[in-house]
């Protein structure tokens, strides 16, 4: 058995949830891996973000995301309200925010040291809901999808743009 292990880069927007397509990369990583028969697993590395599948939609908001993506958006925020003051969450407490700001490097997750930008636990529960991996099958050296099926990562931060990372982990003969 083989294993083979590469990572998708992405960028994602402040403002609004970030729905990437990232079918294309995954399928290049497993041609890449040189397996044949077996699994392809891709996996979120962030605690805001989730990966599915779902059809590829033709259909775009003004914003750009699918209909499915934003009638999504939609029943999350139904589910878990965007976090937007004090009173929406328990998260963050004054314990997160107090060992976020005795880090080495706090500016990375409290730009300008602005506690706001950890309003985020809306994120943090859609993800969780959603899913942080996903696994999909490879069969003659392609990644085995229905024709009209995409694979997706989200980044439901909205409170700043970010750098990701989605894993891509490749295990057959």
């Amino acid at each position: 058995m083989t294993v083979y292990k590469d990572v998708i880069k992405v960028s994602t927007l402040e403002g609004k949830p970030t729905y990437l397509d990232v079918t294309e990369g995954v399928e290049s990583i497993v041609k890449a891996s040189g397996i044949k028969e077996g699994i392809v697993t891709v996996i979120s590395c962030h605690t805001t973000c989730a990966v599915f599948s779902e059809e590829y939609d033709h259909d775009h908001t003004p914003t750009g995301d699918t209909f499915l993506q934003a009638d999504l958006s939609d029943g999350l925020e139904k589910i878990f309200p965007e976090q937007h003051d004090w009173s929406t969450y328990r998260y963050p407490g004054l314990d997160h925010f107090e060992e976020v700001e005795s880090w080495p490097n706090p500016e990375q997750y409290l730009p300008n040291m602005d506690r706001r930008m950890l309003w985020n636990g809306d994120a943090h529960l859609r993800s969780t809901l959603i899913g942080s991996n996903q696994t999909f099958e490879v069969a003659d050296g392609h990644l085995e999808m229905n024709g009209l099926a995409s694979i997706f990562f989200v980044d439901y931060d909205r409170t700043r743009e970010r750098n990701r990372k989605v894993k891509v982990v490749v295990i057959g003969e």
